[in-house]
């Protein structure tokens, strides 16, 4: 095309990209949530119990933010008993940040990794148990009735509080409270009505029968975040994230996901995705009030 570089080609290829992204993050809450307009932001709200949802800038909204419009929100959240939470992508709503600082909330910044289309997602390769067994490590999908459901669910919550890719304190002992916990909140019947109406799929790294490492994806038209990987602290730094990542990768392909990405920690949880062919195209922002 005349008058066009590789470089402008890049540049419409990526926002076209980014607006896909926006797409799909505007519409997986309404999968759980009742949304309520507020101008310039949308807030979702969980219906029934579960994690909280968040709010994000509106869909194709070009109205101006401020710090008002933020504080109108977070007011909303606190009549709710909600968090106060906002969730959006640096390089679509440039202008949120200023406002959402300005109203006084911390922003949080996280490397947004989209994979490539031309990568493998064999999830064989070197990585441990991957698909198989492996020394004792399994590497599965986990369907609604698998056993080692609710400590994959469990053992995300322990890795996200001890962040970072060191091996850490929280080990099997942990863990088993934690999967008590999930069963007593109801975590577990509700991953399995998701599982079941295929929202969201979950894999684990499996080994004497209780996962040791787990994760989520969640495909929606074409599209599929994965979420919530985590390995247990003590148990780091044997592959066993890569390995549930690479499994993730594999079934959203199988389900017709051209479009697979996720958002890392930090730069250093962000290059062993790189390992996998992510590569990051912005950055994800949370803001929440100051601990």
């Amino acid at each position: 095309m005349p008058g066009v570089t590789s470089a402008d080609f890049d540049d419409h290829h990526e926002r076209e990209l980014l607006d896909r992204l926006e797409e799909y993050y505007d519409a997986v809450p309404r999968q759980g949530a009742r949304v309520e307009d507020h101008g310039p932001l949308t807030l979702f709200v969980r219906e029934g119990q579960g994690w909280p949802f968040y709010a994000r800038p509106a869909r194709g909204s070009s109205a101006r933010l401020d710090a008002t419009d933020v504080q109108k929100v977070r007011a909303r959240q606190r009549e709710l008993g909600i968090p106060e939470s906002f969730e959006w992508v640096a390089e679509t709503t440039p202008r949120l940040r200023a406002a959402v600082e300005e109203s006084g909330l911390v922003v949080h910044e996280h490397p947004l990794m989209v994979l490539d289309p031309g990568t493998s997602t064999d999830p064989s390769g070197e990585l441990p148990g991957s698909g198989n067994s492996n020394d004792g490590i399994s590497v599965r999908i986990v369907d609604a009735d698998d056993p080692v459901l609710p400590s994959a669910l469990a053992v995300p919550h322990l890795a996200f509080a001890e962040p970072g890719t060191h091996v850490g304190l929280a080990g099997t002992p942990q863990l088993a409270e934690a999967v008590d916990a999930c069963n007593r909140d109801g975590s577990v019947e509700r991953a399995r009505l998701r599982i079941r109406a295929g929202l969201t799929v979950v894999a684990a790294a499996v080994e004497q029968g209780s996962a040791l490492s787990a994760g989520q994806h969640q495909p929606l038209g074409g599209v599929s975040e994965i979420v919530g990987v985590g390995t247990l602290p003590a148990a780091r730094r044997r592959g066993r994230g890569l390995a549930v990542t690479a499994t993730l990768m594999a079934d959203a392909r199988s389900r017709g996901a051209d479009t697979i990405f996720l958002s890392a920690g930090d730069d250093a949880v962000a290059r062993v995705y790189a390992r996998l062919g992510f590569r990051r195209i912005g950055t994800a922002l949370i803001a929440e009030p100051a601990e």
